[in-house]
Order: structure tokens, then sequence, then C-alpha cells
């Protein structure tokens, strides 16, 4: 049984079918196996090309390891954080007792 060939690239084969659903997943693999980040509030979406990622993260760290996994997957230039701040709750007695509303 012979395949297609190797002189067409994944691109031309497959523009948009499987590939969104394997690259998320493959984000959220490489999310998944960093022990350091806490991803699981974060959400991968795809539009078009682009990744949103989603949810919320409880440190600057975790947003900036995330973005970064994600833009070795797809590049940089396609990657867009939307993912929001999310205080543990000894944080928030800190605000409080600045007389910070959250």
């Amino acid at each position: 049984m012979k395949f297609s060939s190797d002189s067409y690239g994944h691109e031309e084969c497959c523009s948009q079918g499987h590939s969104s659903a394997s690259t998320i997943a493959t984000i959220e693999a490489a999310l998944s196996a960093d022990s350091n980040i806490d991803s699981s509030a974060i959400q991968i979406r795809m539009l078009g090309p682009v990744v949103l990622l989603e949810g919320y993260i409880t440190n600057t760290a975790d947003r900036e390891k995330a973005i970064s996994l994600a833009a070795m997957i797809v590049g940089q230039e396609n990657v867009q954080d939307r993912m929001l701040s999310r205080f543990p709750s000894s944080s928030r007695r800190d605000l409080d007792g600045l007389g910070l509303r959250y």
C-alpha cells in the first residue's frame, strides 16, 4: 500500500481539516507536561491560524510559560493572550489590609 507522496506539505493536503484539533491537543499536552505551570483553568481555542489562550492564571509566571509553550508550537505571532489573573485567597486578604476592593 502506498500513501501520498512526500512532495506535498501538510499545509497543502490539510489546510484546516484536523489541524486545529491537533494543534489544540499538542498545546494542551505541552501545558499538562510542564509541572511548573498550573494550567487547570486555561482553555485553548483556535480562530483561524491564531491560538487563543483563555481562562484564569494565578501568577504572571504561568502566563509567560503558557504563552511561550504555545508560541513554540504555532509561532509568537499566532498566539493571543486572553487569560485573566485570579489571585489566591491569601492575596485577597493582603488586599483587604490595604482597604482595596476586589
